[in-house]
């Protein structure tokens, strides 16, 4: 019988803003000329789907601080994406102030929840180091 208390990856609600965050930046990013692709796009749809392949890795992990240590990448990766390779798309006029203003909206609502999530896998482990003594 399956544990009915069990979460898949893909009903997490971080996981679910992780990739609603890799669609859209993917929708930026394939309309880019290969030049700009190249020189600032890889790097940008890279960091983008780090985050989500980041949680979803952690949520493989057995042990709590490994999962936690690729919470941590997936929030690196978030950062990494947003106040960084998004800031300078829209410095340099190479995305949509739709487009933008888009990705941003979403991320503003990841962060939060990835904090959460690190938090909450922390939680758990002492929740369980107390109730095994």
């Amino acid at each position: 019988m399956a544990n009915q208390n069990y979460i898949t990856l893909g009903n997490l609600q971080v996981y679910q803003l992780s990739r609603q965050l890799s669609r859209q930046a993917w929708t930026v990013y394939k309309n880019m000329d290969w030049q700009i692709k190249k020189v600032i796009g890889d790097q940008f749809i890279r960091a983008t789907d780090s985050i989500g392949a980041n949680i979803a890795e952690g949520y493989g992990r057995y042990h709590y601080l490994d999962k936690i240590k690729f919470y941590y990448n997936a929030r690196a990766s978030h950062y990494e994406a947003i106040a960084h390779w998004l800031d300078l798309l829209f410095e340099r006029l190479l995305i949509e102030k739709k487009d933008y203003l888009s990705i941003l909206k979403i991320s503003s609502e990841l962060a939060p929840k990835l904090n959460g999530f690190i938090s909450s896998t922390y939680n758990a482990k002492q929740n369980y180091q107390i109730s095994n003594f």
